[in-house]
C-alpha cells in the first residue's frame, strides 16, 4: 500500500497497478513478501520528478512518512548513509531503473557497514523482529566469510 501510495503521486490517473500482488522472493537468508507496483508518470513529469517523489520510500520509512522519519532521526543511533537510499541509473531517453538499497556494504579499509532493519508495526513481537534482523545480516556476513557470535541483549 505504501508503495502504491507513492507512485500513484506522479502517476496519471487510472493508471496505477499492482502486478503480482503479495508473492513470495526467496532470498539465501530471507524471504520477502512482494507486490509489484507500475504507474504510467504524468506527461508533465519526469523520471527525476518520480524518483524525488518517491524517496525515502514508504516501504522503509514507515507511515505517516513524514512522522516516521523525524523518529528514525531522533531514535535511530546511526545515520543511514546509503542504506534505504536507491541506487539506478537515468539513460538519456529518460528512462529510470532503481531499487532500494537494503542490505547493502559499505566497504572502508579497515571495516566494513552493513545496516538492515525489520518493519515494525503495532503488533510486531520484538524478539522476532530482532531475529528477522540478524538473518538479513547473515548474508552479507558470509559474502565476508563471517558469522554472528551468539549474542544476549540486556
Amino acid at each position: 500500500d505504501l508503495g502504491r501510495n507513492d507512485v500513484g503521486r506522479m502517476a496519471s490517473i487510472a493508471t496505477v497497478q499492482v502486478e503480482k500482488p503479495l508473492h513470495i522472493e526467496r532470498y539465501s537468508h530471507v524471504m520477502h513478501l512482494v507486490s509489484d507496483v507500475r504507474g504510467k508518470i504524468k506527461p508533465e513529469k519526469n523520471s527525476f520528478d518520480l524518483l524525488r517523489a518517491c524517496f525515502p520510500a514508504g516501504t522503509v520509512s514507515g507511515a505517516p512518512k513524514i512522522r516516521a522519519m523525524e523518529l528514525i532521526g531522533r531514535l535511530e543511533p546511526d545515520r543511514r548513509a546509503i542504506y534505504a537510499g536507491a541506487v539506478g541509473y537515468f539513460d538519456f531517453t529518460g528512462n529510470m531503473d532503481t531499487c532500494i538499497a537494503i542490505r547493502t556494504m559499505v566497504v572502508f579499509p579497515k571495516e566494513v557497514h552493513l545496516q538492515v532493519g525489520a518493519g515494525i508495526v503495532f503488533d510486531s513481537d520484538p524478539s522476532k523482529e530482532y531475529q528477522e534482523c540478524l538473518n538479513k545480516a547473515k548474508g552479507g556476513l558470509a559474502a565476508l566469510g563471517m558469522t554472528l557470535e551468539k549474542r544476549t541483549r540486556k
